[in-house]
């Protein structure tokens, strides 16, 4: 069994995206400043986003968003037993795959990337705003962060499912 389970994990998460959402709406400059947005951001030759200076409206949006998405995994994790595992079995998957495809477009299509236009007449407005140092660091800290989430839920999954055939061969024995 793991050391932590996956609910405590999601709950973690959700509480962290609530923290996240009261720093974007206070200062999102400490999120632009932080040594692992930095580190992540200089070793993957990406920039910083001057717009996480100061607040704005479309900060504050983000923020909402980040609220919301807490909350409601607050609420999903706090359902049945058995619903919350059929919900979040479906659920992390479906995130994992669309944070490795962020952070895989936040790197390659980056100024100079692997997959990025070479000519400045095919160049789009909106995704050389991804190609950013914050993106980047929270689609790859939140993949990593599902990832264990998601063999976590395996480990319980298949661990009930060795007590349930336990179960059934004491009932059988028995009889």
């Amino acid at each position: 069994m793991a050391i932590i389970s996956a609910a405590a994990m999601i709950r973690s998460l959700s509480l962290f995206h609530v923290t996240l959402a009261a720093l974007l709406l206070r200062n999102p400059k400490i999120i632009a400043n932080q040594s692992i947005v930095l580190l992540l951001g200089q070793s993957m030759q990406l920039p910083t986003p001057r717009e996480f200076q100061t607040p704005s409206a479309s900060i504050s949006f983000l923020a909402v968003l980040f609220a919301f998405i807490g909350l409601s995994d607050l609420t999903a994790v706090s359902m049945n037993e058995e619903l919350s595992d059929e919900y979040w079995g479906a659920q992390t998957p479906v995130r994992l795959l669309f944070l490795f495809a962020l952070t895989a477009y936040t790197y390659m299509f980056k100024k100079g990337g692997m997959l990025a236009p070479r000519s400045g007449d095919y160049l789009m407005d909106a995704g050389t705003t991804l190609s950013n140092s914050v993106v980047f660091t929270w689609g790859f800290l939140e993949m990593a962060a599902w990832f264990w989430v998601f063999v976590t839920l395996r480990e319980e999954r298949r661990e009930k499912a060795r007590k349930i055939v336990e179960k059934r061969k004491a009932e059988a024995d028995r009889l």
